[in-house]
């Protein structure tokens, strides 16, 4: 299944995973999903109390019983070994009903399974799953995954703590720290990155590398420290963990030494999208909040949802809810349907849902007034706990540069490709003409000729133009790019958040024009509603695209640029603010 977001940045349209909007769910999967929906609901609505867990700073011990008992801490573990078996699209459905209630609970389930033991999930042997599984599915044992250190943030390569063989073999000793490890406190299980000594087969040098480990609390030698004082999500536990000279059996090594970066990529990669999904529940949440109060609440005389300005609010945050949910199911469905290039997809997904998620959350409060601003509302904790979503689990900055660099890369294969059969013309010339008469059509304005109009529903057709264009012109961009910066692309960050932007809204695109066009299909009674989003949504997502495409290739966008670093390197330069106080001193 070819991936649209890597296929985007040559300027092809892969419609695999994106038309007709997957559906991967057989009825007894939806009948088994709707039979865990309704108590999950009622538990969180009855059960459950976010403000006082907040306010404890943990999850309530009887809510935490609660949760282990419905199965919450093994969504997606096999039932022959303890757990629920869902599929990625069940398990979106559960996480946005919990986005929509409590993030801080959501944390702490995600932190255990999400990425705490979803290692062992994805790269465990037989005997690793089994030993550990079954009490991590109950909740027996709860995991934490262990990434980040005071030098290494996004920076995963700089990775301090270190595990040594030792001389008989059978163990590493582990010592280090972790900061700000979710469940850092309550874990026993941990998947824990550190540098070995790893020996090449091939040339006999030793080089350092990232190597995962599966570490018990019970092994000796860890500890964690009290739990950290945060801004939001407070019921969630973070914590330091400290790792002395612990001893890790050889056989409690992931994915072979030094395969651990592997590992921290693909366990992040398989986790973005139920972000997504619980952050379209958190949208719901704060868009019924508003709704509510809009429809209620009567100033100059007139019920304030019939005011321009607040018509426009709602309006805007139902549309990236819309996207939100939109991403976060075409990406489950992908991964339910076997795809396993979906990283762009993934964390674009990411990045889009946890900008949104904030400004619905903004706007609502807006929308409230005074009463958005108090405790009692709910939708100040929930702001306080979105916040930390566009910084944890790679920040939006750094997922924004992994999104263009990762299709950047993708597309300089293409032209590698394509230099290497010029110098052989005769014999690649289906090769030159396929790849280089595209290009060359681009370098003149002229258009490839693909187009999405024929995968979607009639009312959506001029839509798709705009969308198809938008590919056109992206694909242009990164050809010219690479032609002109090659290698040294990785430097131009500021060239590179637009691309990245421009891949985003693109992305959002082709995923309203796929809902959409199946509920026009289908005839659902919300169809033209729908339709009316994904037109809107695609008419100013184009505009955008047109303007920070052209602000890439725009020298007079370059000068301000330049400015812009400068005016940083003199504030950094001067320890802060640099200009000239107005009254002279």
């Amino acid at each position: 299944m070819s991936s649209f977001g890597l296929n985007l940045f040559k300027g092809k349209i892969a419609t695999d995973q994106v038309f007709p909007f997957p559906e991967v769910l057989t009825p007894d999967q939806k009948q088994t999903l709707q039979e865990l929906v309704d108590p999950v609901s009622k538990f969180f609505e009855e059960q459950n109390d976010a403000m006082k867990n907040d306010s404890i700073e943990k999850v309530e011990d009887e809510t935490m019983e609660g949760l282990k008992a419905m199965g919450a801490f093994g969504l997606q573990v096999p039932t022959d070994l303890g757990g629920l078996g869902l599929r990625n699209t069940q398990y979106a459905r559960l996480v946005e009903i919990v986005g929509a209630h409590d993030l801080g609970v959501g944390i702490t389930l995600g932190a255990h399974q999400s990425i705490g033991f979803k290692g062992i999930l994805l790269f465990g042997n037989p005997e690793q799953k089994a030993k550990y599984l079954p009490k991590l599915a109950t909740g027996e044992t709860v995991a934490a995954f262990c990434l980040t250190e005071p030098q290494s943030g996004s920076d995963a390569s700089s990775i301090r703590c270190r595990a040594v063989l030792s001389p008989d073999g059978k163990h590493y000793i582990l010592n280090g720290s972790k900061i700000w490890i979710s469940n850092g406190g309550l874990a026993e299980i941990f998947t824990v990155f550190a540098q070995t000594s790893v020996k090449s087969e091939k040339t006999g040098e030793t080089k350092d590398k990232v190597t995962a480990f599966i570490v018990e609390r019970s092994f000796g030698g860890v500890t964690s420290g009290p739990p950290e004082k945060k801004m939001g999500i407070k019921a969630s536990n973070t914590a330091e963990v400290y790792f002395e000279d612990v001893k890790i059996p050889v056989e409690n090594v992931l994915a072979g030494e030094g395969g651990g970066f592997k590992v921290a990529m693909n366990i992040l990669n398989n986790g973005r999208f139920g972000m997504a999904a619980a952050l379209s529940g958190t949208m719901k949440y704060c868009i019924q909040k508003a709704v509510e109060h809009a429809a209620s609440r009567t100033q100059f005389g007139h019920k304030i949802h019939s005011f321009g300005v607040i018509q426009e609010k709602i309006a805007r945050m139902t549309i990236l809810q819309y996207v939100t949910e939109s991403m976060a199911y075409m990406i489950s469905a992908n991964m339910d349907q076997g795809s396993t290039e979906f990283q762009i997809e993934a964390a674009i997904s990411k990045v889009f849902a946890s900008e949104a998620a904030w400004f619905c959350a903004d706007e609502a409060i807006q929308i409230l007034g005074g009463m958005g601003y108090m405790k009692d509302c709910g939708l100040e904790r929930v702001m306080r706990d979105l916040r930390i979503f566009r910084i944890f689990e790679g920040t939006n900055d750094i997922l924004r540069l992994f999104v263009s660099l990762t299709g950047i890369q993708y597309a300089g294969a293409s032209l590698k490709e394509l230099q290497k059969a010029m110098k052989n013309p005769t014999a690649n010339l289906g090769l030159i003409f396929g790849i280089g008469s595209k290009m060359a059509m681009r370098k003149v304005g002229l258009s490839t000729g693909e187009s999405l109009a024929p995968y979607v529903a009639p009312e959506l057709t001029d839509s798709a133009s705009k969308a198809s264009q938008a590919i056109e012109d992206f694909g242009a961009t990164v050809e010219s790019l690479l032609l002109k910066y090659n290698k040294k692309i990785v430097d131009e960050q500021f060239l590179l958040s637009r691309l990245a932007d421009s891949a985003i809204d693109i992305y959002a695109m082709v995923s309203v024009l796929s809902r959409a066009s199946r509920s026009l299909s289908e005839k659902h009674a919300s169809a033209q509603h729908e339709a009316t989003i994904a037109n809107t949504w695609c008419t100013e997502a184009a505009i955008r695209i047109k303007s920070n495409l052209n602000d890439i290739s725009n020298p007079t966008s370059g000068k301000t640029y330049r400015n812009l670093a400068q005016i940083s390197k003199d504030v950094v330069a001067n320890g802060g603010l640099f200009q000239r106080h107005p009254l002279g001193f």
